[in-house]
């Protein structure tokens, strides 16, 4: 295996554990929290966005935890405090038990993405950036799809049950990641170059990106947090179908990287993100318009596709922007927006359901968001920089 692969499927760990796993692998989990009587709805809805609280507080405290401890020092209390959490999940010890870890796995997910992506990325060449990066954010899809394939079946079994199991399949990936890839990292290469230090940088482009990307956070929160339990309970269909849809958005999300690629090279980074922005825009409406099967598998499925794909776009877009560095810098930029923006929008979207008691204003409220981050990546796109 090449050291290429090898960084990328490490890094694929650290988004499938992160992303995939701590946070995603809930949201088809709640309408069997409800039904077993571990938490009510609103309950559940809350408890689902303080896990995005965390990954707000993990995304901004990344950078200076490893200044003050080192990268695989955060690496490694990542990789067992996120296991942790999901054997702590197993346990119906009440909502303040669940928060805390809740929100613990969701700092310790955006650590994981922080830190972890860009330790795989780094030290591979760069010409095989596209390749290794492709199996960096796959991670995200195979985490989504395995939870809707999974979940739903060992829920039979019982909530415990579940996230046991979640659990194991964790601890066996940190520890491969960790003994096979992370634990042995190589430092990286000091830069000596300072010819660009002083370089302006196109801060109106920048602010447009950086603005998309958040406003991006907020767009999918519908989908990433309530779309399992919406199909479930609300449409009255269950959860297996429910967790179908999740398993179609797996998919998507799968894809999303690839896709990504392929636009970027076609159109560059900025058009494509702003492309791609219209797309989920629409797909995130769609199930405002109709509540049909087919309509509800495309809006699952382009959703799920531009998740990761927009993310791709956005570090792509960045990078482009800015020099060497000042790359690390403008990308935590960019993630504490989209972390800043996914927390308010899941606690206000979670009141707001308990205001409502329906999913689908939330949709629609998604989609103007989404709407306004296409116009403002479209902006972006005819700067000339």
């Amino acid at each position: 295996m090449s050291s290429a692969t090898r960084l990328g499927l490490a890094g694929g760990v650290c988004t499938l554990l992160g992303i995939g796993l701590a946070r995603f692998a809930y949201t088809p989990l709640i309408p069997a929290l409800v039904e077993a009587h571990w938490f009510s709805s609103h309950a559940a809805a809350y408890l689902g966005a303080i896990n995005l609280l965390g990954y707000l507080v993990g995304a901004a405290t990344a950078h200076r935890a490893t200044l003050i401890f080192g990268v695989r020092t955060v690496l490694a209390a990542s990789l067992a405090i996120t296991a942790a959490s999901l054997y702590a999940c197993a346990l119906d010890w009440g909502v303040l038990w669940y928060g805390f870890w809740r929100l613990a796995c969701g700092i310790t997910g955006a650590m994981l993405v922080v830190v972890g992506v860009p330790a795989a990325l780094s030290r591979v060449a760069v010409g095989a950036r596209a390749y290794t990066s492709a199996l960096v954010f796959t991670g995200i899809g195979l985490g989504i799809m395995a939870s809707g394939t999974v979940v739903p079946w060992l829920a039979d079994f019982g909530v415990a049950v579940t996230w046991l199991a979640l659990a194991l399949v964790a601890t066996a990936l940190a520890s491969w990641a960790w003994f096979a890839v992370l634990g042995s990292l190589a430092p990286l290469p000091r830069s000596t170059s300072h010819e660009h230090a002083d370089a302006r940088l196109p801060a109106l482009a920048l602010f447009l990106v950086i603005a998309a990307y958040g406003l991006d956070a907020a767009g999918f929160v519908p989908h990433t947090l309530f779309w399992v339990d919406y199909i479930a309970r609300e449409l009255g269909e269950g959860l297996n179908t429910g967790s179908g849809y999740w398993v179609i958005f797996g998919l998507g999300a799968m894809c999303g990287p690839i896709v990504a690629g392929v636009l970027a090279s076609r159109f560059r980074f900025r058009p494509a993100l702003a492309l791609a922005l219209t797309v989920k825009t629409v797909a995130v409406l769609l199930p405002v318009l109709s509540t049909h099967p087919v309509v509800l598998g495309l809006s699952s499925f382009f959703v799920g596709l531009l998740i990761p794909g927009v993310v791709t776009l956005t570090s792509g877009a960045v990078a482009a922007l800015v020099t060497p560095e000042r790359q690390q810098q403008l990308w935590g930029w960019a993630t504490l927006s989209f972390a800043l923006s996914q927390a308010i929008a899941a606690y206000g979207m979670s009141w707001g359901y308990e205001q409502l008691a329906s999913y689908r204003p939330l949709f629609a409220i998604a989609a103007v968001a989404l709407a306004v981050a296409s116009i403002s990546a479209g902006a972006a796109a005819l700067r000339r920089v």
